[in-house]
């Protein structure tokens, strides 16, 4: 890709504008640009930095100064000019911004607004008399099209208003998490390509005609013509009387701020609940937010004078599919991971990707050499979205699936959306072995890597109930094991042997469990013997686990049969465990008593003081047996929040809710009685 540092001639400037107005016409007719925003930014800047120097040689397709960089077309004229905003790309851009703004006025910005800036579509809703009238893409500022046969499809736009007003609406139509995956169940299932992101979804779906099944987007309001002398937070806040959905429903909420100070603080807060929201972003808007400030600064040609976006680096990024590896897991499963040219997303260099299985990898139509989306959230593993099939040049190949166990060559169970093989647990041994030996697990000292491939490949242990069985004189056959350390590991799995029935349970690595799911069970049935004999109706009335989850854990309780009943022979796991937590809103003699009771909780951050050498488990596990249920994510029915050090969006959601928030060290004396135990 051309940069900034190579337009170095009049040919590179030219070749740049090209392929600047190329990449802008893929992403706004429908999203499917080979050019990440992060490129596509540094593109468009190189190109300003050039015609700063040659002002009298600049082309004439120059997506400079341009709405939507000239690139967006519409046949319906628009009432007022539908504006794009400028972007800054750091703190020091945006004080200056603020800065230019106040030089400009003469005087200080009276206050500020900041906003998430939404990746999807600019569009305007006309009203007339309260009622939706028609829809239009914001098009090249002046014109856009005509997208009304699509309104009934957009949630958070009212077909009528709270009010008779004649009025147009404007913000933006996006396809949240949930509908993204949502509509990509529905085109595959109608035998479409998916959608290779959010932003390309929505682009195509509120364009599209005649489709034969419907997909839902959402629509955020930010502006409107004909609501003139409010200032935005009072704007935002009439919209939303009128029946509009805006951000203000959402965690990252707009935030009327006195202070540039301020201002920071809310864009590092909203930057933080990045990866926690139910759509995407691609910034953060910043707004002068009197109607004074703003009328006095004016418009340019292309934006607003007193507004501009804080770009955030993209999630999304475009890169090349180079190879597809078939990785076995501990219980067999055989999972696909793209190989990546390597690319930047977010910070983090990403050369690996998942591909959940093989049906995946079809329904997507992957091929090697493929350029590809690739998406990263947080610290969610990337993976691969889709190819970009009008990219291909023809020297793509078919990603070749493995016809036998790529680890140990037998053959492969195909019948269910996972392959595994038919071998199962037998196949990973090793790795097996080595996580029942953990330290959330059985904990056996001792046990690590070496020793575990020592007694699998010398067929001494074939699963973790072969463990029990060992002596002495089957030890000191291994390389490098001599009496003491036969009889250190000897003494380690012996205490492993009197471990808590939920630890034994957890150390089998059950699909659909893991550590707070195997207390509950095990404190459900009390036994290794009858969690053995449960059935599906038994399993589904444990807390958390439900039907769907129920049938996977039986399954893989039948596969498991032999080694169970090995356990259960050497009388593995008997130990009483804690009385399992009741759901929340249960009651009754047998609920759990404890100054959690009932209260769900999340934990966020590193421990410090007496929690710092518990790990997440252990955490979760303190808090079943101080009564409470441990949960991953912040809701409105969480109860109870320990945030220690970078405790990050989960904070800032828990915050935005009004939720309990905890250090460490206050929650460690609240549940002091329990701590040690």
């Amino acid at each position: 890709m051309t940069t900034r540092a190579d337009l170095a001639s009049s040919a590179d400037y030219a070749t740049a504008v090209a392929t600047a107005v190329s990449a802008a016409g893929d992403y706004y007719r429908d999203g499917s640009t080979p050019l990440g925003d992060d490129e596509y930014d540094a593109l468009v800047r190189a190109i300003e930095a050039w015609e700063q120097q040659h002002p009298d040689d600049v082309h004439p397709d120059s997506p400079t100064g341009k709405v939507a960089g000239g690139a967006a077309v519409g046949d319906v004229p628009h009432s007022v000019p539908m504006l794009s905003l400028d972007n800054v790309f750091n703190d020091e851009e945006l004080t200056h911004f603020a800065a230019g703004l106040e030089r400009r006025l003469g005087r200080q910005v009276g206050a500020w607004c900041v906003e998430p800036k939404l990746d999807g579509l600019a569009v305007a809703a006309r009203y007339q008399g309260g009622r939706l009238v028609q829809m239009l893409t914001r098009g090249d500022g002046l014109a856009g099209e005509d997208i009304t046969h699509a309104a009934d499809a957009v949630l958070g736009l009212p077909a009528t208003l709270t009010e008779p007003l004649d009025i147009e609406l404007r913000g933006e139509v996006l396809l949240t998490t949930a509908q993204f995956e949502t509509a990509n169940e529905i085109r595959i299932a109608h035998g479409a390509a998916p959608f290779a992101h959010p932003r390309s979804g929505a682009a195509g779906t509120l364009r599209a005609k005649d489709r034969p099944y419907r997909i839902e987007l959402t629509f955020f309001a930010y502006s409107a013509i004909g609501l003139d002398g409010l200032g935005h937070s009072a704007l935002l806040e009439t919209l939303a009387a009128l029946g509009a959905n805006t951000a203000a429903s959402t965690a990252a909420s707009p935030l009327r701020c006195e202070s540039l100070e301020q201002v920071h603080g809310r864009i590092a807060e909203i930057t933080a609940l990045r990866s926690a929201l139910p759509f995407g972003i691609d910034g953060v808007v910043i707004k002068a937010d009197s109607p004074e400030d703003q009328f006095q600064a004016g418009h340019g040609s292309r934006a607003p004078r007193w507004a501009v976006a804080r770009k955030l680096p993209a999630e999304h990024k475009v890169t090349r599919l180079l190879e597809v590896e078939w990785n076995v897991g501990r219980t067999g499963v055989i999972a696909p991971r793209a190989v990546l040219e390597p690319v930047n997303i977010d910070g983090v260099i990403v050369t690996y990707a998942t591909l959940h299985n093989p049906g995946d990898i079809a329904r997507r139509d992957l091929m090697l050499g493929d350029q590809v989306f690739v998406y990263r959230a947080g610290d969610v593993i990337p993976r691969v979205e889709a190819p970009l099939v009008d990219q291909r040049t023809g020297a793509e190949k078919p990603i070749v699936f493995p016809e036998a166990c790529p680890r140990c060559g037998d053959a492969i169970d195909t019948s269910g959306q996972r392959w595994r093989c038919v071998r199962g647990r037998g196949c990973q041994a090793v790795a097996s072995v080595i996580y029942a030996a953990g330290r959330d697990q059985l904990d056996i000292e001792g046990l690590g890597r070496t020793r575990a491939v020592q007694l699998v490949d010398s067929g001494l242990v074939s699963d973790i109930a072969d463990l029990f069985t060992l002596d002495k004189e089957q030890l000191l056959t291994l390389e490098r094991m001599g009496d003491t350390s036969a009889d250190n590991l000897l003494a380690a799995i012996e205490q492993a042997r009197g471990a808590a029935l939920n630890r034994v349970f957890c150390a089998l690595g059950v699909r659909g469990t893991g550590r707070t799911m195997s207390r509950r069970i095990a404190a459900h049935f009390g036994s290794m013997a009858a969690i053995r004999a449960a059935d599906v109706e038994t399993l589904a009335v444990v807390d958390g686990v439900g039907p769907e989850r129920a049938r996977l854990v039986v399954d893989e309780l039948a596969d498991l049969g032999p080694v169970l009943d090995k356990l259960i022979a050497a009388q593995v796991g008997t130990t009483v465990t804690e009385p399992a937590t009741p759901a929340v809103g249960d009651a009754g003699e047998d609920a759990v008593a404890g100054p959690l009771a009932g209260q769900s909780v999340v934990v966020t951050g590193s421990m410090t003081g007496d929690l710092a050498s518990l790990s997440r488990n252990e955490m979760n596990e303190l808090i079943e047996r101080a009564g409470g249920k441990a949960s991953s994510s912040v809701s409105k029915r969480t109860a109870l929040l320990v945030a220690g050090e970078k405790a990050g969006s989960k904070r800032a959601k828990a915050e935005d809710l009004g939720i309990q928030i905890l250090t460490p060290e206050e929650f460690a004396a609240l549940v002091t009685d329990y701590l040690h135990r």
